[in-house]
């Protein structure tokens, strides 16, 4: 058993008889009163917020998570299938482990996927991809002194804000967690 010193960012706990994936922790000591870690983690199967003071020193149980790199090959329904890159074995995962990233996935991307004994439980993309701009309206020329953002549709199918100056053709950088524009690429 490991106790509150032992969380980190990141970690998986079982709480409640879920498991849980901690998002941000804070040890905190209000003036005089006893010493807590006060704790944001994400219910792994619905998704849901749960917040929770610990005890300092009190007991929690970490689970050990086998984190893999795999390459991204196709879509199948209501799953992914990828494939292990050292054992080219070939797996399916669902959708639902990929939240709002999924829109930004690519074929042939190296996905890192956490594992409880042999069933998938989290699935992490890259955090930042590159996609070309397949359409976009024309930007109205000497419009760049404002921060003004117009819609643009990736190669992947998703929709996202950018630039006056982004045209079509134009490869840029994504951030998957947040799907707002970063930079262009340059080739």
């Amino acid at each position: 058993m490991a106790n509150t010193s032992d969380i980190s960012k990141g970690c998986f706990l079982r709480f409640n008889n879920e498991l849980v994936q901690v998002l941000e922790y804070e040890h905190r000591t209000p003036g005089n009163l006893r010493a807590f870690y006060q704790v944001k983690m994400r219910n792994i199967k619905t998704g849901k917020l749960v917040e929770h003071r610990f005890r300092a020193g009190e007991d929690v149980e970490l689970v050990r998570v086998d984190v893999n790199d795999f390459s991204y090959l196709y879509d199948e329904g209501p799953s992914l299938v990828l494939m292990d890159s050292e054992t080219y074995e070939q797996i399916s995962v669902d959708k639902i482990l990929f939240g709002e990233s999924l829109k930004f996935l690519k074929e042939g991307m190296v996905i890192k996927v956490s594992f409880d004994g042999e069933t998938p439980i989290y699935a992490e993309p890259p955090t930042s991809v590159e996609l070309e701009v397949t359409y976009t309206e024309p930007g109205i020329r000497g419009d760049t002194a404002t921060k003004t953002l117009k819609p643009a549709t990736l190669e992947t199918g998703a929709e996202i804000r950018v630039p006056l100056f982004i045209e079509i053709g134009e490869k840029i950088k994504v951030d998957t967690r947040t799907g707002d524009y970063m930079e262009r690429v340059k080739s």
